[in-house]
């Protein structure tokens, strides 16, 4: 009795894990059974199976039908189960070689005339076949991102027909193209601002060290556009960032045209946004907001208006670059290295610091709102600044004489610097710039002359600093010192380094 093996692919996280799907025909009353743990949308492959066959003047053997996902115990979810249970079936069925939907990775929707529709993960599961030596059979639509692997074979034919036509030799079917890759000419740009100077620079070094950022302001002081602007002055992604936020983007549906970016990720989820929406979870642990940020910023702007449940979630993954999503029928693990941006107004009316606009309520009205943020939030926050409101005066002057462009080389060369150092000192592997340096490694590259070093215990003193906060004033200052071409931390970079950690709320 023949069983046929097709293969493809189950999604844990950002991790693809091979999926044997197993058909044997035997005797007795017809039936078609679909075991191996599927859910609802895997079990009515069935459905779609069959009408796809008849549409291309194909029925069922009058057997009985059997189809594994093996392992039975892997929970099986979505509908690219399709694709490689009607290749099991019609090797079994002999209109394609038996053998040939085990040399390949397989995952489609079919419609009920054959079509074949795209599917989310394509990139992961060509990943997964580069690494068994095995094809990867996709959705036409799906060709151009999952080519971007590079180092495995990608049929990607429009309907079923078409790759039976080539598996038997009738008609071959074209590679597909790789699919384009943006560069982020139309980013906003940094001349945009005026005035701001403060916060310009404050900008300036949280991009070069990867810091966390909070803004503090009234409305249309230039937070949102300051943040908007942060892409446009970091580094493009390397390879090895393009691949694993591509990875992300793809389970989640974002590589339209399998057009991949080089442009580090912005996202700026609205206020209201729920805790499986900001950290990951549903009912297929799905990834959130911070992990669909990996590799680039996380902007939130009225922050003391988002959940408290909410934002103490995010806390784990800003400490660890990693979001873990336990679910009851899953346990899922997301890359979630972000470079966190928040913006708020100081008290509810926006006015705390205008004496002839504030509410009769002030100071008292700032505080309660301030409150809504954590102090452990607020420690993992190395810049924080407030932002006055601006003047029809500044908005008269000429724009900036340096824009996006001429800030962004400063901070390409000094995030090469932080890298070659890291390298240098074996640091482990997440460790590429200032802000991800701790312990020891941080103890190395952050280097104190006496004078800076009784000023830092004198504010941390001061302004009570957490370890958490000591060693996050120590990285802000290394950052600083490469920027002012410094290979030691003096007295000038640790006070500018302790004027960012001066939060509102502790006044």
């Amino acid at each position: 009795m023949l069983t046929t093996h097709a293969y493809t692919a189950a999604f844990i996280g950002i991790e693809a894990r091979e999926v044997d799907v197993q058909c044997q025909l035997s005797s007795g009353l017809p039936a078609f059974n679909l075991v191996g743990l599927p859910d609802k949308a895997v079990s009515e492959a069935k459905e779609r199976v069959r009408a796809a066959l008849n549409s291309i003047g194909l029925a069922l053997p009058a057997k009985r039908i059997t189809v594994n996902l093996a392992p039975a115990d892997l929970p099986k979810v979505g509908s690219h189960y399709d694709l490689p249970i009607a290749l099991a079936l019609l090797g079994a069925m002999e209109v394609i070689p038996s053998d040939e939907p085990s040399h390949h990775i397989s995952l489609g929707e079919l419609s009920l005339d054959g079509t074949l529709n795209p599917v989310l993960g394509a990139m992961p599961a060509a990943l997964m076949a580069a690494e068994n030596d095995r094809g990867l059979i996709c959705p036409a639509q799906c060709g151009a991102e999952a080519s971007w692997v590079g180092s495995v074979d990608v049929l990607a034919p429009k309907t079923l027909l078409a790759l039976i036509n080539h598996i038997n030799g009738r008609e071959a079917l074209t590679p597909p193209t790789v699919g384009e890759a943006s560069r982020g000419e139309n980013l906003p740009d940094l001349r945009d601002v005026k005035g701001q100077e403060t916060a310009r620079r404050a900008l300036e070094v949280a991009a070069a060290g990867g810091h966390n950022m909070l803004m503090i302001g009234p409305p249309g002081a230039g937070k949102s556009m300051l943040a908007a602007r942060l892409p446009g002055i970091l580094p493009p992604l390397s390879a090895e960032e393009a691949l694993e936020t591509s990875l992300i983007h793809s389970l989640a549906g974002l590589l339209e045209g399998g057009r991949v970016s080089m442009v580090r990720p912005y996202r700026a989820p609205h206020h209201s946004a729920s805790m499986p929406a900001m950290v990951g979870g549903g009912k297929n642990a799905a990834p959130g907001e911070v992990s669909l940020a990996h590799n680039g910023v996380l902007f939130l702007d009225e922050l003391p208006e988002f959940a408290r449940q909410v934002l103490e979630a995010l806390r784990q993954p800003i400490e660890s670059g990693e979001t873990v999503v336990a679910r009851a029928n899953a346990h899922a693990r997301y890359p979630s290295r972000v470079q966190l941006v928040a913006a708020m107004n100081p008290c509810k009316c926006g006015h705390l610091g205008d004496p002839s606009m504030a509410c009769s309520r002030a100071p008292n009205c700032g505080l309660d709102y301030q409150a809504r943020i954590s102090g452990p939030m607020l420690d993992r926050i190395d810049v924080q600044i407030e932002l006055p409101a601006v003047s029809a005066a500044d908005l008269s002057l000429p724009p900036a004489s340096e824009g996006s462009a001429e800030v962004g080389a400063r901070i390409l060369a000094i995030r090469a610097l932080q890298a070659e150092r890291y390298q240098s000192l074996d640091a482990p592997p997440g460790v590429r710039l200032n802000a991800h340096a701790d312990g020891e490694v941080l103890e190395r590259v952050a280097r104190l002359t006496p004078s800076a070093r009784s000023l830092l215990l004198k504010a941390s003193e001061a302004l009570r600093l957490s370890a958490r906060g000591y060693h996050r004033v120590l990285r802000l200052a290394r950052t600083i010192a490469d920027l002012d071409g410094r290979d030691d931390i003096g007295e000038t970079q640790i006070a500018e380094a302790t004027s960012y950690r001066r939060a509102p709320i502790l006044r």
